[in-house]
């Protein structure tokens, strides 16, 4: 078999451009180690990627595809097909790591924390809205970076919001609005790393706060009492368990004022570039970025069984 380790980036989602610095990223850290990487940015054809990746003849491969196709288990059960081993969580956490709805179908089960909230289509969503109250968040149920993602304050501003989420499918999330910090906690080797507050000089963390220098303030580790930042890195370690994710993820919360530390949603396939959240978190806790890179490229050897079902 090869020994090389492809680092598939790109492909056909809206993420494209964020998955291409991901990648090119990793690609010079796996690089940096010696290891025999090779960059695979993969076509934003769905029908072409079988063959980029059977051509580069991998031994490896190290997933940072963002969105649809790279976190849905799109490309995960293509590479189970091709029998390479990859980075990352098996397909089922895939797609219920991207669909909102159906993860806070299994938090739920699980007794975890998670908004108020209605699935609603674009005719439904005015009637679904009624149930929630305002203030609320409008999102997409399946997308990343914060795509088509509104609050919403009153009636008379839920119908743009919609138009705008239903721009990115007829799939819509409608969620309480919470007030309170905004946490991330990320997931490595299936053990929580410190808690960031992110702290955007917009009115919620969207793409501008996201992708725009200067626009965010991070804050590692979150300035949180102690049993505060426990009670947020336990209940993202339940998240990734109760998805069956596997190694690595990175779930955002809201300390919301009344209730503690409550579940917004789970990234399968976090960014990577070297000021993403993830490597932020993890060199809070001395492992740089080749380390963090190379922890990863482990995940690709483990026995695909997720964490939960290793600890049982």
């Amino acid at each position: 078999m090869s020994d090389r380790i492809g680092v598939l980036c790109g492909g056909p989602s809206r993420e494209r451009e964020i998955s291409l610095r991901s990648g090119r990223a990793v690609h010079e850290a796996l690089r940096s180690l010696g290891l025999p990487s090779v960059l695979v940015p993969l076509s934003q054809d769905p029908a072409l990627i079988p063959e980029e990746i059977r051509s580069a003849e991998l031994g490896c491969a190290f997933i940072a595809l963002h969105g649809f196709f790279g976190e849905d288990g799109t490309v995960q059960s293509l590479l189970e097909e091709m029998r390479i081993p990859y980075t990352g969580s098996p397909p089922e956490a895939c797609h219920l790591g991207l669909d909102k709805a159906s993860s806070r179908l299994k938090w739920l089960a699980a007794g975890l924390a998670v908004p108020r909230w209605k699935e609603a289509d674009p005719l439904s969503a005015a009637a679904r809205a009624e149930e929630i109250k305002f203030p609320l968040v409008v999102k997409p149920v399946s997308e990343g970076s914060s795509f088509g993602m509104s609050i919403v304050d009153s009636a008379k501003d839920l119908a743009g919001a919609v138009e705008q989420a239903a721009v990115f499918g007829d799939r819509i999330l409608l969620e309480e609005y919470l007030a309170g910090p905004e946490l991330t906690v990320g997931i490595l080797d299936d053990r929580p790393l410190p808690v960031i507050q992110i702290v955007p000089k917009r009115r919620f963390y969207d793409f501008v706060a996201k992708y725009t220098p200067g626009m965010t303030e991070y804050l590692v580790p979150a300035p949180l009492p102690p049993e505060t930042a426990r009670a947020a890195q336990e209940l993202a370690v339940r998240a990734h368990e109760a998805l069956g994710c596997r190694s690595f993820s990175r779930v955002d919360l809201i300390l919301a004022r009344d209730r503690g530390p409550v579940l917004l949603e789970l990234n399968i396939i976090p960014g990577m570039t070297e000021t993403s959240l993830l490597p932020k978190a993890a060199a809070a806790v001395g492992i740089p970025f080749t380390g963090l890179c190379r922890q990863m490229l482990n995940s690709a050897w483990v026995k695909r069984e997720p964490a939960a079902a290793r600890s049982s």
